[in-house]
């Protein structure tokens, strides 16, 4: 495909505006739609775009090569599949789905349909990691500490759906895990979840959460919480040789979420090359979500065993 390739974006909350300004800047894409469910988020779309509260429209009138969905977690599933029927390449906001089924299912359409489908892990695009990684070079790594703490009704702002656990899925697991876990593979390769510990609040949303897992002879530990005060997120590598090595991946870039800029820009830059090359399902965004089953799971059977 040359020239840029047309996309639409499905879903106008408060991370919409990172996909947007990335997009927009990239010689790779041509922003040609947004859609919404509220009109009044579509009623002065970006210029050159059209806007659309029913993102089935969209897909049949709007002649996109893509879409990007930043929809609440809980439409994922759907907007995805009909994107991906409609032979329209798909990134997705992690998590991919509310759970492991759903995810599969849409893994084996865009397999099936030839059509890509990648999941929006934005912390793998971060400098600092990138950085991690090059100074770790070809060292084994032994242990991975992965911290994601934040505070959620600071981020949330007016996604409300966030704290509603049918709607996100869970709470800090299932929403913030997906990008420690990736973290965590992309430097291990796959891994698994050997034991959790999840504290719940009164509304029953999961707050905090420590994992801990393996991916062959390395361990990693991910730590998660709703309800810290202000942000860190950041990454720590223990090599073989007992080297240390660490990332804050929000270092250099000290306003509110002033680090997803650039991030997202790595995402609108990875998803160009998948669309161009016709690369169908990454199984990161599956793998995630098995992750995320596996550390509910480890944390049940953990307080089953305590009582």
């Amino acid at each position: 495909m040359r020239g840029p390739l047309r996309v639409g974006v499905v879903g106008l909350g408060v991370i919409s505006r990172f996909h947007l300004a990335a997009l927009s800047a990239s010689t790779d894409w041509e922003l040609a739609a947004v859609c919404d469910l509220n009109p009044s988020r579509v009623a002065d779309p970006p210029p050159g775009a059209a806007g659309y509260t029913d993102h089935t429209r969209m897909l049949a009138e709007a002649d996109l090569a893509a879409v990007v969905v930043t929809a609440p977690n809980d439409a994922h599933a759907r907007i995805c599949a009909d994107a991906l029927a409609a032979g329209v390449a798909v990134c997705a906001e992690k998590p991919l789905a509310l759970d492991l089924a759903e995810g599969e299912a849409l893994a084996a359409l865009s397999r099936d349909r030839g059509v890509p489908l990648t999941t929006a892990f934005h912390r793998r695009y971060n400098s600092g990691f990138a950085a991690l990684r090059h100074r770790i070079g070809e060292r084994a790594v032994a242990e991975v500490t992965v911290r994601y703490l934040e505070r959620i009704e600071e981020h949330a702002g007016e996604d409300t759906w966030y704290l509603d656990p049918g709607r996100c899925g869970g709470g800090c697991v299932a929403d913030n895990g997906p990008n420690a876990f990736d973290l965590v593979e992309t430097l291990l390769g796959r891994a698994e979840v050997t034991g959790a510990r999840v504290e719940y609040d009164d509304a029953g949303v999961d707050r905090r959460a420590d994992v801990a897992l393996r991916a062959g002879g390395a361990r990693a530990r991910v730590l998660l919480d709703w309800s810290h005060p202000g942000e860190c997120k950041d990454v720590v590598v223990r090599t073989a040789d007992g080297q240390v090595w660490a990332a804050d991946l929000l270092a250099g870039r000290p306003a509110f979420k002033e680090s997803l800029w650039h991030e997202y820009e790595g995402i609108a830059a990875d998803f160009a090359r998948r669309v161009r090359e016709g690369r169908t399902d990454d199984g990161a965004g599956v793998s995630a979500l098995r992750l995320v089953g596996e550390a509910y799971r480890a944390a049940e059977l953990g307080e089953r065993a305590a009582r």
